[in-house]
């Protein structure tokens, strides 16, 4: 069945870097692009960042833009978002989610398969 397992969470101080994995499996991969998503407590979700299919065309938010960065590995099935000059309100729970979309979606409806999500916290 699909599985996405996303990896990497954790506690780090402002200014700190994380980088989180997402493996996945049960589906063909690289036929999907790939999205990292958060979600603070109270707070809808919300798109961070995407990439295509190639991995030749990533997306950001404005709120990372210039601090994330998103890649993938087709040979491992994996995909990575590289979190550098974390700020408190980096603080959500993170999401991988695949989409068969011809674009970089923002939004969750455009993904078919979701991770359970990992936490990061980063104190001030």
């Amino acid at each position: 069945q699909v599985q996405l397992v996303e990896s990497g969470g954790g506690l780090v101080q402002a200014g700190g870097s994380l980088t989180l994995s997402c493996a996945a499996s049960g589906f063909t991969f690289s036929n999907y692009n790939m999205g990292w998503f958060r979600q603070a407590p109270k707070k809808e979700r919300e798109f961070v960042a995407g990439i295509m299919r190639s991995g030749a065309t990533t997306r950001f938010s404005d709120s990372v833009k210039g601090r994330f960065t998103i890649s993938r590995d087709n040979a491992k099935n994996t995909v990575y978002l590289q979190m550098n000059s974390l700020k408190p309100e980096d603080t959500a729970v993170y999401y991988c989610a695949a989409s068969n979309a011809l674009v970089i979606r923002t939004t969750p409806a455009s993904y078919a398969y979701w991770g359970q999500g990992t936490q990061v916290t980063v104190s001030s």
